[in-house]
């Protein structure tokens, strides 16, 4: 297992202008991760900074079924789902019922279930002991996965790695001229076939081309639609034996990645995918302010996989791995923040 640090948001499927990543001479110089989860953050946070400091209009406050009910909805607000809303509302509850206490006392409660939550999340990414490293990226449409692609490939070129892709999405044109386009950019070989065509067979020539060529990761795109679930699951489960045949131990990672600005709806979505392909974990894309990351609370409960990696950005620089503890620290650092004479967050 290899532990690999990435950069920031995923946009909508369009590459960026040629100098959005820097240049090979100079690299971009993008902010720390804590700098980008807080620009990240920033809709979620300041629903948290706003709606709990509004709890404490005065000094202290009572712990009675009204204050947790008031907690409760802020933490639904951030769409952190209502299973771990109630969880933090137990724990307040069981340890400060009847008890007048100051917002810090309710922000440790806060924290500390936030992060027993997300324990199982991690930066490790399974490679391949020797030989291409494969990886599968699977979810809807829409949801950044050609996105989240190229800024897998910048990693990987970056590190010296020659990357050689499989536009797997066969039956959406579009999704193989963005893919080919990305990889121009960012000076990949891509394997592509002709709309509608077999998505195992492009597959199987992604990792042929992989093998034959020296190349040291194969990322393979597959489909972005659900059809139905078996549809789905055969043509996943056809991939998944093709490549086995050639790597044995292939691939190495399915990564789902999961619009972020879609909040619940996300979680039904990829549903199908997670079941379909048999993923080792999750990319959280569009987590650039406009979403509420809360649902990686729920993401990581619902699916039984841990976040490896969160968009954070616009270019192709712009993916970080996901750090417990510093998503929890952008999360709240402005929850006790005094507020401003206008009164604003």
């Amino acid at each position: 297992m290899a532990f690999f640090r990435f950069g920031r948001k995923d946009s909508p499927d369009e590459p960026p202008s040629p100098g959005d990543a820097g240049t090979p001479e100079q690299p971009a110089r993008p902010p720390g991760l804590l700098d980008r989860l807080r620009a990240g953050l920033a809709k979620t946070a300041r629903v948290l900074s706003t709606d709990v400091r509004d709890l404490f209009k005065r000094e202290g406050r009572l712990v009675d079924e009204a204050f947790l009910e008031e907690l409760r909805a802020a933490l639904v607000r951030t769409d952190m789902g209502p299973a771990a809303a109630e969880a933090i509302v137990v724990d307040v509850r069981e340890r400060l019922r009847a008890r007048v206490v100051d917002p810090e006392v309710v922000i440790d409660s806060i924290r500390t279930q936030l992060l027993a939550r997300l324990e199982r999340t991690g930066a490790e990414i399974a490679t391949a002991a020797s030989g291409p490293t494969v990886i599968l990226v699977t979810g809807v449409n829409g949801s950044g996965k050609t996105t989240s692609i190229a800024k897998l490939t910048r990693f990987f070129t970056r590190q010296g790695k020659r990357v050689v892709l499989g536009a797997g999405d066969t039956f959406r044109a579009a999704a193989v001229e963005q893919l080919a386009m990305w990889a121009g950019r960012l000076g990949a070989e891509i394997v592509r076939g002709e709309q509608g065509s077999d998505p195992a067979s492009v597959a199987h020539r992604a990792v042929a081309r992989a093998l034959d060529g020296g190349f040291d990761v194969c990322i393979i795109d597959t489909a972005g639609r659900l059809q139905t679930q078996s549809n789905l699951m055969q043509e996943l489960a056809k991939i998944r034996r093709v490549i086995a045949k050639q790597i044995p131990e292939a691939p190495h990672e399915v990564l789902l990645v999961i619009d972020a600005t879609a909040g619940q709806n996300a979680l039904s979505q990829a549903k199908g995918f997670r079941e379909a392909a048999g993923c080792t974990g999750i990319v959280l894309a569009k987590l650039d302010g406009s979403a509420r990351g809360g649902v990686i609370v729920p993401v990581t409960e619902q699916f039984g996989l841990p976040v490896k990696f969160v968009g954070l950005g616009e270019t192709a620089d712009d993916l970080e791995a996901f750090v417990p503890e510093r998503f929890v620290a952008a999360l709240l650092e402005g929850a006790l923040a005094p507020t401003d004479p206008g009164g604003s967050a």
